[in-house]
């Protein structure tokens, strides 16, 4: 498999958890997304929405959207499950890596932190203070899901790695970039923590991308 990336992409990020906690091997192919190699020709072809990651199967068939690649990459190689089987705790995988995909992501990704800047003209502060904002709502919802939880596990649901786990560890990364408050969020932290204990988060992370700057 070939998997269309770029190392400070958390939607990237995701992917190469999972399929390193799969154990699945794949060839990186590198896409500047600050020098916009997203917006060339070469890769519309590739992905017509323009994004990252893609994932080019064996046959050549590529998928777009890290949270449908994951439950693709589940439901072609099942072990380990990032995605529970009992229905409950499926949808409640499901709610927690939403609301750092769907809700938080968005929000602060590169996208829009440059419309930010060349569109609507805010400089470094204003743009750190919209990420700053965004992340703080976000995480405040994502700790008290993970503190209120009935049974609370070493992972974001359970005693082994989810989905859910696959979203939170690169959110947190690129808060850390913010100037972001740990301590106001010690369950989030200590699940980071959890994850970043097992090699497959460990060689997932920007700095250890062979793109990496």
């Amino acid at each position: 498999m070939k998997l269309y990336t770029y190392f400070r992409s958390s939607a990237a990020f995701r992917v190469r958890v999972a399929l390193n906690l799969k154990g699945l091997a794949y060839e990186p192919r590198f896409v500047h997304l600050p020098k916009g190699e997203h917006r060339e020709a070469s890769y519309g072809a590739v992905n017509p929405q323009g994004l990252v990651p893609t994932l080019e199967l064996d046959d050549g068939r590529r998928l777009a959207q890290s949270m449908a690649i994951i439950e693709y990459l589940d439901e072609r190689h099942p072990r380990p499950a990032l995605i529970p089987s009992e229905a409950m705790a499926r949808a409640r995988v499901r709610s927690l890596a939403q609301l750092v995909a769907c809700e938080i992501h968005p929000l602060n990704n590169l996208r829009a932190l440059q419309y930010l800047r060349k569109q609507l003209g805010q400089n470094e502060e204003q743009v750190g203070a919209w990420y700053r904002h965004w992340i703080a709502e976000g995480f405040a919802k994502l700790e008290a899901e993970l503190s209120g939880a009935k049974d609370p596990g070493r992972f974001c649901h359970g005693d082994s790695p989810t989905m859910a786990d696959c979203c939170l560890v690169p959110q947190v990364f690129n808060a850390k970039r913010y100037e972001f408050d740990a301590q106001r969020y010690p369950t989030t932290m200590r699940v980071f923590e959890e994850c970043m204990k097992l090699d497959a988060f460990d060689r997932a992370q920007p700095s250890k991308q062979p793109d990496a700057e």
